[in-house]
């Protein structure tokens, strides 16, 4: 006879008297690692410091924010007071995150994850709030968290397919709502909720190899569940103040034994994993090294995310079919021609952004910067607008016949992070140093921060990446002597240059680290960085030399509505812009083929590979 969800996990009523123990320090005999403080090299502005001006960043932020905090807060809250069996009113919001009975994985993925994402809309709207301070967007905030307070139980995860990956999003939720919305009830629910789920949660971090083994196949969407990825929320409940409970729980939960130790040590593990869960992963690994000073995590989380970037497509997106290929094979390349979900978007760039800053913060290199810009200007913003009955775009194609298209059922995970992406804008931007600040994106926007007792406002106005310029004003109080280090991509052209109020600047520029300009600065003073941005062919891997892409500076260029003749090298690289676009053309034996970014690609047929 089959187990209940309950008795899936040995010691599944330990767990609920665990939850009693960890409260007085005490993880089911765990001895607790000792605290040992980290200082990174850099560190994150806050949300208000950061201004978003017009442009596309943000009027996808515009639109998500607008659309989140006009969802309806019982629709919202349906799922947990049905599967709590209680009233509840409000429509059905449908797809993913509607009980229903027609969920039959993967067949039919109506009903997936009921409530998956709630955790995530609450978290986009705190963060949205602590960028603009808009009340009405802190009041739902609250609401939200009031009413699901009301629905708490563990009753809600019985035959749930995955309690920790909902329960997850419901954490990061909840400490958004006490950190960025200022909400008074929100780590005491936290309690609740925690309470609630342990009694589902298995005894440490559980590969899905290891869920599959303890499961019925009959039960294939309990596999997925994702425990793996619980410690950065649990790090980050701890430093927000929900108590040791949840250190000790980081800690608990920290995959070591088959995934970060391997990593650490340098082994690729990636092949044949889910994606964007264990790049996710990798920040749990950046939080055990910035809360509790674990270098072996930090070896893990730098050893895996390049492992990540070595099979990333020119685009910077990785993980066709939401999962790693073998290095050193055909796999990657046969999935040009076998896939057409070559990149996990929303949640793709949410979790590359977040890994990527972390290791950005902790190293102070530069590089990690590249990848962020790649995975901005080609994969998010060009995503198809988040709809308010919950289509969402979900895959970037990279297909030799390829299309954008929305994803079939509505509010999946990426209608999840898609908002808290698009919050994170400009805590992405810019970064503090120990001397002063550094510019990571060059993207319109405004920073605030207050330097040797000077206020500074730096503004940054560009058409970037279109052009390679940018010019960063200042607005001051009083003159401050400062660093401001401009990164330079690994890409950037021997053309590129530094002035300082129309004058070149004797400053060192090396692509791949920061350009450091340090002098007294006052009030009107001007900094513009032209970068030069040749046009390159990216190879698909190191086995595929003659698979290749289209790339000026960040963008990679796709061939629009492309034959099947062949473009050579010569004719890629002598591709021409047209006047008053930004478009480009090839120029080919039966005519020119049009070039164009992804963010401008609309309906028409594409191609980003091309055999040379």
């Amino acid at each position: 006879m089959a187990k209940s969800r309950r008795e899936f996990f040995k010691g599944g009523a330990a767990m609920a008297a665990g939850a009693v123990a960890m409260r007085s320090g005490r993880v089911l005999g765990m001895t607790v690692k000792p605290l040992r403080s980290t200082t990174p090299r850099l560190t994150q502005f806050e949300y208000a410091d950061v201004q978003l001006l017009d442009g596309p960043m943000l009027e996808q932020f515009r639109h998500n924010h607008s659309l989140f905090l006009n969802l309806n807060e019982d629709s919202l809250l349906k799922p947990f007071r049905q599967l709590g069996g209680m009233a509840a009113p409000g429509e059905d919001m449908g797809g993913w995150y509607s009980p229903s009975s027609k969920f039959d994985p993967p067949k039919d993925m109506t009903a997936f994850i009921p409530g998956h994402s709630f955790g995530q809309y609450v978290s986009g709207l705190a963060r949205a709030y602590a960028v603009t301070g808009d009340k009405a967007t802190q009041e739902k905030v609250h609401r939200l968290v009031r009413g699901f307070a009301a629905t708490v139980t563990s009753k809600f995860y019985t035959d749930y397919s995955l309690p920790g990956y909902t329960f997850d999003k419901t954490n990061c939720g909840l400490i958004d709502a006490h950190q960025f919305a200022k909400d008074p009830r929100a780590l005491a629910v936290l309690n609740q909720a925690t309470d609630a789920v342990m009694p589902w949660l298995p005894e440490k971090a559980l590969s899905r190899k290891e869920m599959a083994a303890r499961w019925p196949t009959k039960k294939v969407s309990f596999t997925w569940d994702e425990t793996y990825t619980l410690p950065e929320n649990f790090y980050l409940a701890y430093q927000r103040g929900a108590g040791a409970r949840y250190r000790q729980l980081a800690q608990r939960f920290l995959q070591d034994d088959s995934y970060f130790g391997p990593l650490a040590e340098g082994k690729n593990v990636l092949v044949g994993e889910h994606a964007y869960s264990h790049v996710n992963a990798l920040c749990s690994a950046m939080q055990s090294y910035l809360t509790d000073g674990s270098e072996m995590h930090l070896r893990a989380a730098k050893n895996g995310f390049q492992f990540v970037l070595e099979q990333s497509f020119a685009t910077g997106g990785w993980g066709p079919d939401e999962q790693f290929r073998k290095p050193g094979t055909d796999a990657l390349a046969k999935t040009l021609e076998t896939s057409h979900s070559g990149f996990e978007t929303p949640c793709g760039v949410y979790g590359h952004f977040k890994v990527a800053r972390y290791l950005m913060r902790a190293t102070g290199e530069s590089t990690y910067g590249d990848g962020m810009e790649a995975v901005l200007y080609n994969t998010i913003l060009g995503a198809r607008p988040l709809r308010p009955d919950g289509v969402s775009f979900y895959y970037a194609d990279y297909n030799k016949h390829a299309k954008k298209v929305d994803y079939e059922q509505r509010w999946p995970c990426c209608s999840g992070t898609f908002p808290q992406l698009t919050a994170d804008y400009g805590i992405s931007s810019y970064l503090r140093s120990p001397k002063g600040i550094a510019v990571n994106l060059y993207v319109p926007s405004r920073v605030s921060w207050r330097q040797s007792g000077a206020r500074v406002s730096m503004t940054q106005e560009t058409q970037y990446p279109n052009a390679g310029e940018t010019t960063l004003s200042l607005k001051m109080d009083r003159a401050a002597k400062f660093a401001v280090s401009l990164r330079v991509p690994a890409w950037a052209g021997p053309q590129t240059m530094v002035r300082v109020n129309g004058t070149k600047a004797d400053v060192t520029i090396q692509p791949g680290t920061w350009a450091e300009v340090e002098r007294t600065w006052k009030d009107g003073d001007r900094l513009e960085l032209s970068l030069d941005m040749p046009l390159r062919l990216v190879p698909l891997d190191a086995n595929h030399p003659n698979i290749v892409a289209l790339v000026r500076g960040p963008v990679a260029l796709f061939a629009i509505e492309p034959g099947e003749e062949r473009m050579t090298r010569q004719q890629l690289l002598a591709a021409e812009r047209i006047a008053g676009s930004t478009d480009w053309t090839v120029k080919t034996a039966s005519g020119a083929v049009v070039m164009r970014s992804f963010p401008a690609i609309q309906t028409e047929w594409y191609r980003l590979y091309q055999d040379v």
